[in-house]
């Protein structure tokens, strides 16, 4: 049972080791397995003025700084083939990568990935339908592969979480054929391009979610954190306050032992 969490951007070692050893005390109290998830580039902004990031350079270096000094593994997006292979050449080796929801049918990327050995974590598409993943998984095979929910498009600006496709797919891909379904609550409450320049959200649902998805039988979660969301760079209206990830964690594992 994985956990990945981390904040939306990488701002600095500081937060990112504070924040890293935080949550993988908290799951290794718990039973669960603790990725870091950071981003160094956020491509795929509302509006050209959004805050992307540190970079590629300055960013996978902190995100891999991080990894050492809180011991822990990382799961980190990349937008192109070129970032993959540099990154790697570096030896600042990610545990996860992982494919945004915007690119999850480009397959030269998807097999680059695939092919570095690491294991990758590809975010379903909000334009997608759960049977759509089959396309996906032709491109991946089935092992070394997780494939995320985190929300499907509804109207406009808005994204709802279908549970009965959360279901078939937890049937269907995980039950089946052994690829884990990683259930994203914090961008599933986000309200894409909601604010005009920005993306809204609402995180004071993202617990409900949580507790939703691991009732229908998810075993690996994911969500951004942050000390002081409403100061995040980016996505700072669905993550998840820092101070509530214990709790929301507890809540999770109460669940899974109840059924």
């Amino acid at each position: 049972m994985r956990i990945i969490a981390g904040p939306c951007q990488i701002e600095s070692v500081e937060q990112g080791v504070k924040i890293a050893k935080h949550c993988k005390d908290l799951c290794n109290a718990l039973g669960y397995d603790y990725y870091f998830k950071a981003s160094f580039d956020k491509a795929n902004r509302s509006h050209a003025t959004g805050k992307r990031g540190m970079g590629f350079v300055l960013g996978t270096g902190i995100i891999k700084d991080v990894s050492e000094m809180a011991s822990v593994k990382t799961c980190v997006d990349f937008h192109d083939i070129r970032q993959i292979r540099t990154v790697f050449k570096w030896g600042k080796v990610p545990d996860i990568i992982q494919i945004p929801a915007f690119l999850c049918r480009q397959t030269d990327l998807i097999q680059e990935a695939m092919s570095t050995g690491a294991t990758v974590n590809i975010k379903k598409g909000q334009f997608l339908a759960p049977w759509d993943v089959a396309g996906i998984l032709s491109k991946t095979g089935m092992d070394n592969v997780l494939i995320t929910e985190r929300g499907t498009c509804f109207g406009y600006n808005n994204l709802v979480v279908d549970f009965t496709g959360l279901i078939y797919m937890i049937k269907q891909y995980q039950v089946t054929h052994g690829v884990p379904i990683v259930f994203d609550a914090t961008h599933s409450v986000q309200k894409p391009g909601g604010l005009g320049q920005s993306s809204g959200g609402n995180r004071e649902y993202v617990p409900y979610l949580l507790r939703a998805a691991a009732a229908v039988g998810v075993e690996n979660f994911f969500m951004e954190v942050h000390e002081d969301p409403d100061n995040s760079p980016s996505d700072g209206p669905n993550i998840l306050h820092l101070k509530d990830f214990e709790n929301v964690l507890k809540s999770i594992k109460r669940i899974q032992s109840a059924i």
